[in-house]
């Protein structure tokens, strides 16, 4: 298969959480038509959104893995989380980008108390949280369950300078923010993975931060898996970057180990040079859907 440019994909989860706020933008007609595709990997077709979300009747965890600033595919996310939310009863967001420890404040933003500046304030949005804010008034507006997923980063800053071993000196109200403890650290393909896109095992010689990559990736995992115990019957949209699902490893393979009843599938969405005539056999490991959009759409950011 082929290998994909996953460091920018990486820095974007560490370095996005300044604040901006902008006006909700909607998908535009000509982008189901002209701007991505959507290949089923099972079927080996081409579907629609459509389809996509009739085949989903039977899943209970959704995966969408993104790039973080494909714009397409952030239309593409609000066009399937509306197309849940009209044909199953009970549907659930969850969101790499909020830390757990802000759950609170999404909370009470979603039920009215507070306004979106207390939310920019407090909820340390990304620096493109209007690629986001979308799926979060949407979800305002139909009062459904938003989870704030990740971790908090002041822990994992800790566990890429000290290791794992640092967050047994956490409060428990802290450790009640996090996936238990001890923290598996996935080796096999991810760590492989892993360490070709970091430029290799000279360069994590010492380096804590694949330990920081686990947490991110287990916490996730375990929220959601507590979210679905809570929410019985309740479809939830995972929305992460794509290194954290391709190949069905990272915080899918983390739930598996959580929640192995739990019925999951995963989406790698994402711009390529192929787009016009698409080579399907070279993408089909990264998941049970593939949704290409067009590269010559500006990004985001």
């Amino acid at each position: 298969m082929r290998y994909f440019n996953y460091q920018s994909l990486l820095i974007g989860c560490i370095c996005l959480f300044t604040i901006q706020t902008f006006p909700i933008n909607l998908l535009a007609k000509q982008d189901s038509l002209l701007n991505y595709k959507i290949f089923d990997t099972k079927r080996k077709k081409e579907i629609s959104l459509e389809k996509l979300n009739k085949n989903l009747k039977k899943i209970d965890v959704i995966f969408f893995g993104e790039e973080h600033n494909d714009s397409i595919g952030h239309r593409i996310e609000l066009a399937l989380f509306r197309l849940l939310e009209q044909r199953y009863k009970n549907v659930a967001l969850s969101l790499e980008m909020f830390q757990s420890d802000t759950q609170l404040v999404l909370d009470e933003y979603l039920s009215g108390l507070i306004t979106p500046s207390n939310l920019a304030k407090d909820g340390r949005l990304w620096n493109n949280y209007k690629d986001y804010e979308p799926l979060i008034e949407f979800a305002r507006i139909k009062q459904t369950p938003v989870l704030a997923a990740n971790a908090p980063s002041r822990y994992t800053n800790s566990v890429t300078r000290h290791g794992l071993e640092s967050l047994t000196h956490l409060s428990e109200s802290g450790k009640n923010l996090l996936a238990p403890l001890p923290i598996d650290t996935l080796i096999g393909p991810y760590y492989e993975k892993f360490v070709q896109i970091m430029g290799g095992h000279d360069k994590l010689s010492g380096a804590k931060i694949y330990q920081s990559q686990n947490l991110w990736d287990a916490t996730m995992a375990y929220r959601i898996s507590k979210l679905a115990d809570s929410l019985r019957e309740t479809k939830i949209l995972h929305i992460n970057g794509r290194f954290h699902s391709d190949e069905k490893l990272g915080t899918f393979q983390q739930l598996r180990k959580y929640a192995p009843y739990l019925k999951a599938i995963n989406i790698s969405c994402f711009s390529h040079e192929d787009f016009e005539k698409p080579q399907w056999e070279d993408f089909q490991e990264l998941g049970d859907y593939i949704i290409l959009t067009n590269p010559n759409i500006k990004r985001s950011f």
